[in-house]
């Protein structure tokens, strides 16, 4: 049986991009895994840099609404809100909450190296926790 996993934030340009990256990389085609948003924007230059340092190319991605899901079929809904209000889908889907900070953000004092470093936690916390999804899943993790 495929199992659906939506990757849910507010504007799918960075966590829900790199954890849709990221699941397809380690869950492999094990799973049906897509990304989408609220309020979606476009996919961030500095995730698709932070992906690229880990060998995964989502230079293809683009912002997706949740509007553009069918929800009915999905099996999993994991949200990557932190301090932002994450989207609430209705119905009895499976949640998970994933609070990872927004490493985008319009603060002109920060460098671009500080970007970089806030894309790389977020890509490593959205990582360390695949592992805890496999397991939930009873995939193992990995390639």
């Amino acid at each position: 049986m495929t199992r659906r996993i939506l990757f849910l934030c507010v504007a799918n340009s960075a966590r829900s991009q790199m954890a849709e990256g990221l699941a397809r990389n380690l869950l492999g085609g094990r799973v049906e895994v897509l990304s989408a948003g609220s309020q979606p924007t476009k996919v961030n230059p500095y995730a698709i840099e932070a992906m690229r340092e880990v060998g995964i190319d989502i230079t293809g991605h683009r912002s997706k609404s949740v509007d553009e899901i069918d929800t009915a079929q999905l099996d999993l809904v994991v949200t990557l809100c932190a301090d932002e209000v994450c989207p609430v889908l209705a119905g009895g889907t499976r949640r998970l909450h994933w609070p990872i900070p927004d490493p985008a953000s319009p603060d002109p004092a920060l460098s671009p190296e500080e970007l970089r470093q806030r894309f790389r936690s977020a890509r490593d916390q959205i990582r360390a926790r695949m592992e805890i999804l496999a397991t939930l899943l009873d995939l193992p993790a990995g390639p």
